[in-house]
């Protein structure tokens, strides 16, 4: 019995001893939370509660009026090719007298268009201008029924910040007007496409037959070209920025192609304790760059008002503006911003910028030669010389009427076979003009280039 009595004391005694500690711990929690209150402005506290919602956040609560005022605007595209007619894609109406912008890849192959609005209304639609390097298309709509055509208004997709809502409408696998929605999720992707890709990265789901659709922002306008799905992944779909779209049609409308300005300077990017730049080391003679007085050393900071950090900015700005448009170049040097006018010239063939960025560049004629092999001037048909890989656009040799293709025999009566003969040929005289023997095809002829 003592036993008994001793051991219910005990359990008593560590009972209050417990409920003496869980008091103590509960007033110690209570003074900290007295001490750290809840914080609402980012103060210091124990945890946040946000009291007032997320600054210039306004969740919307439903797409559907959205979708309802930009649907008209979209339309289902198929096309015939031998014959055959099935759905291939997306577009969306621009003006009202029927001009669509699509994607090239949807309509390159086709003998005819046929479009079909939502409303119901089917039409006939003729290519007006497309541009395979950026994969856009330009059309229009034809027949008594391109009447009070519905159209869309374009955004200004350099303001889109990874994050914004955006929604996507199009045709996939031929279900007319489908919508789906995502957000942005990367900007500027380069997914190696072509030399001037500058993709919106999107979870949007974009399906074939997508293709050539618009991307809305929250204000109903489009801001994007649905243009490229990864097929191994999920919820990745890409878009062409509606301002380049925007840059291009003039000349698909004009031209019927991109016609491509070029600006003639060799740019390399740096990322110094300044930042990134594209830096010129050097322009090309008699080019545009060159006669507007750009220098090695210059950092290209802005081209028509708007911020280049790249090479591949730099590229782009330039290579969507047309021929004989004069752009303001904005450039640091030696700390000072000067602004200074170029006009561009038709950018080159891709094999003749290879070549200009290689040996064989003769700045006082105004080309580029390869030596050639005596293997290569049988295959021409030709004697020993200089092949002409590429001609500066707007330089000596191209006023001259000189193109690449031709093979450079003799420089001011001698005879060239190399490089180093035609270098000695130039520098052994100081006359403003240089006699040249060329042959192209099967004949031989003269003529007179002036010294760049």
């Amino acid at each position: 019995m003592l036993l008994l009595a001793l051991a219910l004391i005990t359990a008593a005694s560590t009972d209050d001893e417990v409920t003496k500690w869980a008091a103590d711990k509960v007033r110690a929690h209570k003074a900290a939370l007295s001490a750290r209150p809840v914080a609402v402005d980012g103060g210091s506290a124990l945890f946040r509660e946000r009291a007032p919602l997320l600054p210039r956040f306004d969740p919307p609560s439903s797409l559907a009026p959205l979708v309802k005022a930009v649907r008209p605007g979209v339309v289902n595209l198929s096309t015939s090719n031998g014959g055959s007619a099935r759905s291939l894609g997306s577009g969306f109406i621009i003006s009202p007298d029927g001009l669509v912008v699509t994607n090239n890849h949807v309509i390159e192959r086709a003998q005819s268009i046929r479009v079909r609005l939502a409303d119901g209304r089917e039409l006939d639609a003729a290519l007006v201008g497309r541009d395979p390097s950026t994969d856009l298309a330009l059309l229009r709509l034809q027949g008594s029924g391109a009447v009070a055509l519905p159209t869309v208004y374009l955004g200004d997709s350099d303001l889109l910040e990874v994050g914004d809502w955006v929604v996507a409408i199009g045709n996939p696998f031929g279900l007319d007007t489908s919508v789906t929605h995502g957000i942005i999720s990367a900007r500027e992707r380069v997914i190696g496409v072509g030399p001037f890709d500058d993709f919106i990265q999107t979870n949007a789901l974009i399906n074939p037959g997508n293709s050539g659709g618009p991307m809305f922002n929250m204000r109903g306008e489009v801001v994007g070209v649905c243009t490229a799905i990864v097929t191994q992944a999920q919820g990745i779909g890409f878009a062409l920025p509606i301002n380049l779209v925007k840059d291009l049609l003039p000349n698909l409308l004009e031209n019927g192609r991109a016609e491509r300005g070029w600006l003639g300077v060799n740019i390399q990017e740096v990322d110094d304790a300044t930042g990134k730049a594209a830096v010129v080391i050097d322009a090309f003679k008699d080019s545009p760059a060159a006669k507007a007085g750009l220098q090695s050393g210059d950092r290209v900071m802005a081209v028509g008002g708007k911020q280049v950090v790249s090479y591949l900015q730099l590229l782009r700005r330039i290579a969507l503006l047309a021929p004989g448009t004069t752009v303001k170049i904005t450039v640091k040097r030696e700390g000072r911003l000067i602004d200074t006018q170029a006009t561009l010239v038709e950018r080159p063939s891709v094999d003749a910028l290879k070549a200009m960025v290689g040996a064989g560049r003769i700045d006082a004629l105004g080309m580029v030669v390869r030596e050639l092999t005596p293997e290569a001037a049988r295959q021409l048909g030709s004697e020993l010389g200089l092949l002409v890989a590429a001609v500066i656009p707007g330089g000596p040799s191209e006023m001259a009427g000189l193109q690449s293709g031709d093979v450079i025999l003799e420089v001011q009566k001698q005879r060239v076979m190399d490089l180093k003969a035609l270098k000695a040929a130039l520098d052994a005289g100081t006359e403003p003009t240089v006699l040249v023997k060329y042959r192209r095809g099967e004949s031989s002829q003269y003529v007179v280039i002036r010294r760049g």
